[in-house]
């Protein structure tokens, strides 16, 4: 994989964070630490995405209809029960 060389300009308090991170021994320089904001970022949105998604598909899914927790409870019981019973 290849990289690109960014300058980044960041405040003081931002360079003292980061600076506290590599002294905690949480990364070894600030181009670390970079990077992993960055792939936390793209995990996040890869998430967010998903979620996206799913609500698209219950809102297409159709009408709602009623829920009976109690009778939920029951099936769930009895499909996850063990061999002996319970």
């Amino acid at each position: 994989m290849g990289t690109t060389r960014k300058t980044i300009t960041v405040t003081d308090q931002q360079d003292n964070w980061i600076k506290s991170q590599i002294a905690a021994g949480q990364f070894t320089n600030d181009s670390e630490y970079v990077r992993d904001l960055i792939r936390r970022d793209q995990a996040s949105q890869a998430d967010i995405e998903a979620i996206r998604a799913a609500l698209i598909e219950g809102e297409e899914s159709g009408e709602p209809r009623p829920f009976d927790s109690s009778q939920f409870k029951q099936e769930m019981a009895a499909k996850h029960a063990g061999p002996s019973g319970g």
